[in-house]
């Protein structure tokens, strides 16, 4: 029987400080510290958001061992979000990872944020089934929106991108456009389960190939509005539910054109989610309905893996383990580390 193999994962990319404790494929604890100060201020402060990480992350990876019911003698390895993200929280992250390597004498292992994101979906778990290779994976958050054709634990193919603002950006940034607090992802997903997606219609990017682009509509987003509100100064107010049941739909309309023609192109039916706007229900369930009507076979991650959070981290760093893709102390965070 091969040993079983305890990583520790490390992540600080954006404002939650998250650890979390595996064993093989299976989290035995994932902790998150979100940092609240932010809202206030309509999106996340960079400077705030690395004094929080070094006032979270000691307690928080201390509950994370706590919780797994292990010691830290017993963790095999160390894994680290080495980027991308904000550079202040990165470093928080990746300093203290590799402080503690040096202290415990233990292996460092640095991984990739995105790439994380998708391998979430073999964090073994009874309720969803694991995808197999290759796949499709709409990898969809606050920073990045890609189409990753992925051929194994190791091997990854960026077929498309955002050439500007990511889905998830666009969400917030109409959501502030409409006066919703931060972040407003998850406000206009609640509001669009109760509105007309098909009251108002918003300009769709016409970009070549596989890639993305969220600016223009977010500009006319904020012409409409403005335009409404001088007849209007309710308009808002009167019309939110339509107003964010119509700007989801367009999103999710741009999203999946393109998924729809990468799947046609690649000739791969096998697709999954991931990133933090893979918790919406719009999205889960438009990708659920193309299961029947395209016969795909469809991967959703469970909520607590699709925003920011270490377990994947961790199951990241364990397929690494595997390889002995270590690195030393030299290396560095990186907020726009190289994609794949």
């Amino acid at each position: 029987m091969q040993p079983k193999i305890y990583i520790l994962g490390i992540e600080s990319s954006c404002d939650d400080t998250c650890a979390s404790i595996s064993v093989d494929t299976q989290i035995l604890s994932n902790v998150i510290s979100s940092q609240k100060i932010h809202e206030k201020y309509g999106g996340v402060v960079p400077e705030l958001a690395s004094r929080s990480h070094m006032q979270n992350i000691v307690p928080v990876v201390q509950e994370a061992i706590n919780q797994a019911g292990i010691s830290l003698e017993q963790i095999n390895a160390i894994a680290f979000t080495r980027g991308p993200g904000l550079l202040g929280s990165l470093i928080v992250g990746t300093s203290f990872a590799k402080s503690l390597c040096l202290a415990l004498e233990k292996p460092l292992i640095e991984v990739h944020h995105m790439k994380a994101h998708i391998l979430a979906h073999f964090i073994d778990n009874e309720e969803n089934k694991k995808p197999e290779f290759p796949f499709l994976c709409l990898t969809v958050s606050g920073g990045h929106t890609q189409i990753v054709r992925v051929n194994s634990y190791y091997d990854f193919e960026i077929l498309g991108s955002t050439i500007d603002d990511a889905a998830g950006e666009a969400f917030d940034k109409c959501a502030k456009i409409m006066g919703l607090p931060y972040p407003g992802g998850p406000l206009i997903d609640k509001y669009a389960q109760q509105g007309n997606a098909n009251r108002f219609h918003f300009n769709k990017p016409k970009v070549e190939g596989l890639d993305f682009s969220f600016s223009g509509l977010k500009t006319s987003f904020l012409y409409f509005i403005e335009k409404e509100k001088k007849q209007n100064e309710s308009f808002i107010k009167e019309n939110l539910t339509d107003l964010c049941a119509s700007l989801q739909k367009t999103i999710l309309d741009i999203l999946f054109h393109n998924l729809e023609l990468a799947s046609f192109k690649s000739g791969i039916t096998s697709v999954a989610i991931a990133g933090g706007v893979s918790a919406n229900s719009g999205l889960r369930n438009r990708l659920k309905s193309y299961e029947k009507q395209k016969k795909w076979k469809i991967f959703i991650p469970d909520f607590q893996f699709c925003t920011d959070n270490a377990g994947m981290i961790a199951v990241s760093g364990y397929f690494n383990y595997l390889q002995n893709n270590f690195v030393d102390q030299s290396v560095q965070a990186s907020a726009r580390i190289r994609d794949f």
